[in-house]
């Protein structure tokens, strides 16, 4: 039973959004409706499995709806029905079009992982790791017909460390939202949220990740390197070709070394050196493909790596 009178639907798939709806859910907001991608193909056996969010909803015995868009009559008669005072949206993989943005009475809140107006779009957690950026957030908005464009409500910083992968400041930015969605929602009804519109000046979009990218390109700089390694950890994992293996990087560190870009420089237990176009990289944690991801010096017994081979350069 609802301790707030808010009725609250969600919308999202992926764990990020799972963090929030337990949250939600944990705080007694009524969800009398969640939205979540169609099951989706996965596993060596490609069996059709649910995300997350609808775990968890199965889990807590809520209605739950999958529809592939949000665009007819019949696509948004469950929403529609359970007549929500808001809709809650994080990671959830569809725009939502005007028909649904107008149902909720307080509207649609969406959190997002950046620090708005910089990262809108489908990956700002891996960008914002890729080109080096020294913070990062949260931001709640309300949603509009734009991309990420709408008011923001509530926004709130975390540094970037040195060391973070997407994976790691994913966890601390879905525990982050979790909290700010709550609060949020609190105020929502009590109208203690002051909309801010979003500057013109610092938009950047965040393009979604393409396993195309993950190649890496030895000829650039080993720090730009380290942070496309980090950036892709734990999807879609950096790699690096030896001869007609894919060999997968997972963890690495700058090196003061230099020479042709993609010669291994050294390989033992503490790493395999290989040098960039700027600077040397030792790559500490790896993978081939069948087997699972390794310290170097485990790799390294049974996938030999010498000093003179060559990674290959893409393109």
């Amino acid at each position: 039973m609802s301790t707030h009178g808010l009725r609250v639907a969600f919308a999202g798939t992926p764990e990020f959004a799972a963090t929030a709806l337990a949250a939600i859910l944990a705080a007694g907001f009524e969800v009398p409706l969640v939205l979540t991608q169609p099951d989706r193909p996965a596993g060596r056996g490609m069996k059709l499995m649910p995300g997350p969010v609808k775990k968890l909803a199965a889990q807590h015995g809520l209605l739950v709806d999958q529809p592939e868009r949000l665009r007819t009559i019949e696509q948004r008669a469950a929403l529609e029905a359970c007549r929500p005072d808001v809709l809650v949206v994080a990671a959830y993989g569809l725009l939502l079009p005007p028909e649904v943005l107008a149902l909720p009475r307080l509207g649609c809140i969406n959190i997002h992982a950046s620090l708005l107006p910089r990262w809108r779009g489908a990956a700002p957690i891996h960008r914002a790791v890729e080109v080096g950026d020294g913070e990062t957030g949260i931001t709640i908005m309300q949603m509009d017909r734009g991309l990420d464009t709408g008011a923001m409500l509530m926004r709130r910083a975390i540094p970037i460390l040195p060391a973070d992968t997407t994976g790691s400041l994913h966890d601390r930015l879905a525990a982050l939202g979790a909290d700010m969605v709550v609060a949020a929602l609190d105020a929502l009804p009590r109208g203690a949220l002051d909309p801010v519109v979003q500057p013109e000046q610092g938009v950047t979009y965040a393009a979604k990740i393409g396993k195309t990218e993950a190649a890496i390109d030895w000829r650039r700089p080993a720090d730009v390197i380290d942070r496309m390694v980090r950036a892709f950890n734990p999807f879609p994992g950096a790699f690096g070709m030896l001869g007609s293996v894919p060999v997968k990087v997972w963890r690495c560190e700058p090196v003061v070394a230099g020479g042709e870009p993609g010669r291994v420089i050294g390989a033992d237990g503490a790493g395999v050196v290989v040098a960039c176009g700027e600077g040397a990289l030792r790559l500490v944690e790896l993978q081939r493909p069948g087997s699972r991801r390794l310290p170097a010096g485990e790799f390294l017994r049974g996938f030999e790596i010498s000093e003179g081979d060559r990674f290959a350069l893409p393109g």
